[in-house]
C-alpha cells in the first residue's frame, strides 16, 4: 500500500467514506501540528534574540559612523563569503531618526521568517552616517528575480515604507567591481 487511497481501494467493509474522512482529518491535523511547530520555533527564536537585543544600543542612539551586522551563523558579512558571492542586497537610504525602528522591524521580520524565501536571506546591515542612515538586506542569489522582488515587497511592507521610497538592488559582483575600480571607498 503506497498511500491512503490504496487502503481504501483494498477495503471491502463498506466504510469507505468513514476511512477517507478519518484519513483527511488526520492529514489536516498533521499539517496544523507542523504549522504550529514552525510558528512556535519562530516565536522561540524571536524571544531568545529579544533577550539580547533589549540590552543593546539602538542604531539611532549612535553618533558618527557605525555599522551593525546581523547575519546567519556561518555567514560572514563580506561579499566574498560563499553564501554571498552570487547574491546582492536591497539598499534603502533613510532620513535620520528612522534607523532604530526600521532596523528592529527588519530583524524581527527576518527572525520570524516573514520573507518566505527559504534560506535565501543571508543577513542585514544598518549603517549610521552623518547625513542619513542606510539599511540593507543581503540575499544569496541575485539572478533569481522573483525572489529578489519578494524580498523587496516584504521589506517595503515590514518597514512600512511610503510607495515613493527609493530602493536600490545591487549585486555583490557589481559592488566588488565598483570598489576594485577605485570608484568607491567603504560602501555599506
Amino acid at each position: 500500500m503506497n498511500n491512503k487511497f490504496d487502503a481504501l481501494k483494498d477495503d471491502d467493509s463498506g466504510d469507505h467514506d468513514q476511512n477517507e474522512e478519518n484519513s483527511t482529518q488526520k492529514d489536516g491535523e498533521k499539517e496544523k501540528t507542523e504549522r504550529d511547530k514552525s510558528q512556535s520555533s519562530s516565536k522561540r527564536k524571536v524571544e531568545q534574540f529579544w533577550r539580547f537585543y533589549s540590552h543593546m544600543v539602538r542604531p539611532g542612539d549612535l553618533t558618527g559612523h557605525s555599522d551593525f551586522h546581523l547575519f546567519k551563523e556561518g555567514i560572514k558579512p563580506m561579499w566574498e563569503d560563499d553564501a554571498n558571492k552570487n547574491g546582492g542586497k536591497w539598499i534603502i537610504r533613510l532620513r535620520k531618526g528612522l534607523a532604530s525602528r526600521c532596523w528592529e522591524n527588519l530583524i524581527l521580520a527576518m527572525l520570524g521568517e516573514q520573507f518566505m524565501v527559504g534560506e535565501e536571506i543571508c543577513g542585514a546591515v544598518v549603517s549610521v552616517r552623518f547625513q542619513e542612515d542606510i539599511i540593507s538586506i543581503w540575499n544569496k542569489t541575485a539572478s533569481d528575480q522573483a525572489t529578489t522582488a519578494r524580498i523587496r515587497d516584504t521589506l517595503r511592507r515590514v518597514l512600512n515604507l511610503p510607495p515613493n521610497t527609493i530602493m536600490e538592488y545591487k549585486t555583490h559582483t557589481d559592488s566588488i567591481k565598483y570598489v576594485s575600480c577605485g570608484l568607491g571607498g567603504a560602501f555599506p
